[in-house]
């Protein structure tokens, strides 16, 4: 399973150890990702992801799932994502 937030694309660094010697080894820092359930108003049922604390963060200030997936673009979005993104835009262009 990658490594990476399915709504912000937040992936790992890479970089360096450094010993008090200078030593220097590679070693990488990974994002704090959570598994969470997210409500979704427009489709009425909760959707299971897995965000990082930073885009879980960003999705409660902007005002939800349904606003995050309408203002991100489709290139950070996973491919599960872009799925329930298209399925909310064509619930609510059903609602109208």
């Amino acid at each position: 399973m990658a490594r990476i937030c399915e709504l912000t694309g937040k992936g790992r660094l890479v970089g360096n150890n450094v010993s008090h010697a200078n030593n220097k080894t590679k070693r990488t820092f990974l994002p704090n990702l959570q598994n969470v359930t997210l409500m979704s108003d427009a489709l009425g049922r909760a959707v299971k992801l897995r965000v990082s604390t930073a885009g879980l963060r960003s999705v409660e200030h902007v005002g939800g799932l349904d606003n995050w997936l309408a203002k991100t673009g489709d290139d950070k979005l996973s491919l599960n994502a872009r799925r329930l993104k298209r399925e909310i835009s064509k619930k609510q262009a059903a609602n109208g």
